[in-house]
């Protein structure tokens, strides 16, 4: 029992935390290496193009719930998402047609989209904070857990209770079902077919009677999408605040190039990778040691090897490694 007892205490705070994680880095990463992979070069902006969807989410759960309108035990968040997506879409557009379009233009190299993505990242954390300020921004609603601890432990009489929170079950199944739709997308559909195409030859596919500006529009719109998910996913799971996505650029993008820069499985592989690093890294091992180890073994620290507050050193510390050692990454993306 005492083994069964570490399984559970080891789901609760690693395994479901960490799958629930590595779901919001693998569709945030899916945006970073789409960028890359289509329009070649990082966009630095992403992680602020995240809060303004999220943000546009928020406002309108909050709009809907001052309005009583629920989805009962799911969050009202759900309901929102639409709107944030197509607020964003429309952010990214006009960034588009605004800012990069010009520099497509005049063909400028990666390393000018970059530093003008850059730029991109301060207007657009600075016009967020303006409209919802730089607080924390709770907008959960609806039932708090599928599975609580104490449900659980009275279903199986064992000492450790399992807690599935909903907003963790919804990161699972949404990430799951985006996939799905993203690669039916990218493999079966004429247009997906024209983004590969524009992706792996942009000369040949402009032969082939591909638009340009079309493929550019339409990996814009999927980054939004994508981008709005990721962020209203995490901002549900843990908390919205303008900041932390600014953060959550080098755990994406150490996902991204993980797995392989511009390969959207490898970005996929590359979010479960950083997500379960940071979580088995910074987890307290003293219970789960407490039930697997003889009782005269069993360990008085807290035998955790990293602080939480040093998460995202594991996430720059193991991107560095990749770029060291293997700069395609795991599934041979773009080298960086």
């Amino acid at each position: 029992m005492d083994f069964l007892n570490a399984f559970i205490a080891l789901s609760n705070f690693v395994i479901i935390p960490a799958v629930a994680y590595g779901s919001q880095l693998a569709l945030g990463a899916l945006g970073v290496t789409l960028i890359y992979g289509i329009l070649r070069f990082s966009n630095f902006a992403h992680g602020d193009t995240m809060a303004f969807g999220a943000m546009v989410t928020v406002l309108m759960t909050w709009f809907f719930q001052a309005q009583g309108v629920s989805l009962g035990p799911l969050p009202t968040a759900l309901l929102a998402l639409p709107f944030g997506i197509l607020g964003c879409m429309l952010l990214v557009l006009i960034t588009d047609r605004a800012v990069y379009r010009f520099y497509r233009a005049q063909k400028a190299k990666p390393v000018i989209f970059v530093i003008v993505s850059l730029g991109v990242t301060f207007i657009l954390n600075g016009i967020v904070r303006f409209i919802i300020g730089p607080d924390d921004q709770r907008f959960l609603d609806g039932e708090r857990f599928i599975v609580s601890a104490r449900t659980f432990r009275e279903m199986t009489g064992l000492r450790e209770g399992l807690a599935f929170k909903t907003t963790q079950g919804i990161t699972i199944v949404t990430a799951v079902v985006v996939v799905i739709l993203l690669f039916w997308f990218l493999n079966r559909t004429r247009t997906g077919k024209s983004m590969r195409a524009y992706s792996d030859n942009e000369d040949l596919a402009l032969l082939s009677g591909i638009n340009p500006e079309r493929v550019v529009m339409v990996t814009w719109l999927i980054v939004a999408a994508l981008a709005t998910t990721a962020g209203v996913l995490y901002g549900l799971d843990k908390s919205f605040k303008p900041f932390t996505y600014f953060q959550l650029l080098l755990p994406i993008f150490a996902s991204a190039i993980v797995g392989g820069l511009g390969n959207p499985l490898g970005a996929i592989a590359g979010g479960f990778v950083i997500a379960f690093s940071e979580v088995t890294v910074t987890y307290a091992w003293k219970k789960v040691l407490g039930y697997v180890l003889p009782e005269e073994f069993a360990p008085d620290g807290l035998v955790q090897l990293l602080s939480t507050d040093y998460k995202f050193a594991v996430s720059f510390l193991i991107l560095l490694i990749v770029l060291l050692f293997k700069p395609t990454g795991l599934f041979k993306g773009k080298a960086v």
